[in-house]
């Protein structure tokens, strides 16, 4: 499975319930590599994207504790196991996991590689990625072209996991 994320300088993602900024090339890969796939997130992150409605083309799964929970479009689980079930019948590598840090932590240890858009700039933020230069189980593989957006500075980033991966039951 995939991870798919931007982060800044100290893997913060986001800040009171919101991306930290909207970088429109990151934008573009992020459709370009979800488009036609099965997408992960948390209720309060499918609450932040416009209208607070499932991507377009997408097979969204939400994944919230709040059991009363519905909306239109989207395969709504309420646990972590439920969402490894309802996984079962996609190929791993069309599977990517959009957030927010809690469901980023909990599919971690399901996931084998992890696209992110690092922007070289500190935030002030209360929601965070995983480390993952820090994590010896995974590695930094390849960055793209240092790109700019006005005066910030990113750069799209691979990562693979090297050891210590959980097997989807």
């Amino acid at each position: 499975m995939n991870l798919i994320a931007a982060v800044d300088r100290n893997w913060a993602i986001g800040r009171a319930g919101r991306l930290l900024v909207s970088i429109p090339e990151d934008q573009r890969l992020f459709r370009e590599e979800t488009l036609g796939k099965v997408v992960v997130m948390g209720r309060k992150t499918l609450e932040s994207l416009p209208g607070g409605q499932p991507l377009h083309g997408r097979t969204t799964i939400v994944l919230t504790k709040d059991q009363e929970y519905q909306v239109k479009g989207a395969d709504i689980c309420h646990s972590v196991e439920e969402v490894l079930d309802r996984l079962k019948g996609y190929r791993s590598e069309d599977i990517y996991i959009a957030g927010g840090q809690s469901i980023y932590e909990a599919f971690l240890p399901y996931c084998d590689t992890a696209h992110i858009t690092y922007i070289d700039y500190a935030y002030t933020a209360d929601t965070y990625f995983p480390d993952l230069d820090r994590d010896e189980e995974w590695q930094f593989l390849l960055a793209g072209e240092e790109q700019t957006y006005f005066d910030l500075c990113y750069e799209f980033r691979l990562y693979r996991r090297v050891k210590g991966r959980k097997e989807r039951p």
